[in-house]
């Protein structure tokens, strides 16, 4: 497989193409942003953790029936994907109360939703990836009513699956999103699941082990991810 040019840099990704028209490089980079690019920092590690933390979670997933976008880890901070045609909404699970829904509603964190709440945002930064519901989803031509369906239901899925891994590994997992595209005419789950993407929770302490450590100046943000992978078993 040959990695040619860079196609799209994100905040802490670079995707590049290859020789197979089907396959794409993802390049997980240091890079550390918050607040919609308003705080960024390099952190020593970071692409190497999230790289192989995410090979790791998506590898569970296609064993418990969830079709993703991995196909290899490459190196130490590279994967080599399938190329989606990429649908612009973020699903959002939330299994306790924490980060914008608190704020939202004005709720007490840590408080735990039952059942689990799913919700949807329009994937844009300009925008601040604003709340969105299913009609708008539909009214503009974002995702088919069908893939909807297929989406909310991996999330459910993903969500039973990745409780219960996390769950074994003495920690909380608070909320994460995804992000789904189309290959070949299946849904697919994109982009990357990495505590840059989730919250997780140290069951017994409430200790944020995942990007809220940044966010708030905790300290220690590395580590704790590092402590995360070493928890559910990723080999680093």
């Amino acid at each position: 497989m040959e990695k040619r040019n860079e196609l799209y840099r994100g905040k802490a990704k670079s995707v590049y193409t290859t020789d197979d028209a089907d396959r794409l490089v993802l390049l997980f980079r240091n890079d550390t942003s918050a607040f919609d690019g308003k705080k960024v920092e390099q952190l020593d590690r970071k692409g190497m953790v999230n790289n192989k933390f995410n090979a790791f979670i998506m590898q569970k997933l296609e064993e418990a029936g969830v079709p993703t976008q991995f196909d290899a880890l490459l190196s130490d901070n590279e994967c080599l994907v399938k190329k989606l045609d990429m649908i612009p909404v973020e699903c959002v699970v939330r299994n306790f109360a924490a980060g914008s829904l608190v704020r939202r509603l004005g709720l007490e964190e840590g408080i735990e939703l039952k059942p689990s709440t799913f919700e949807l945002f329009l994937k844009n930064d300009a925008l601040g990836d604003p709340f969105i519901n299913e009609s708008h989803v539909e009214a503009f031509g974002w995702a088919k009513p069908e893939q909807l369906v297929e989406m909310k239901a991996l999330s459910l899925k993903v969500n039973q699956v990745l409780s219960a891994l996390f769950d074994a590994a003495g920690l909380l997992l608070v909320d994460f999103k995804l992000e789904f595209g189309v290959f070949h005419g299946q849904i697919v789950l994109g982009d990357e699941f990495s505590p840059d993407g989730c919250r997780l929770w140290d069951k017994e302490t409430r200790k944020k082990m995942d990007k809220d450590r940044f966010r708030q100046g905790l300290g220690d943000v590395i580590e704790s991810y590092e402590e995360v992978a070493r928890r559910i078993g990723v080999p680093l």
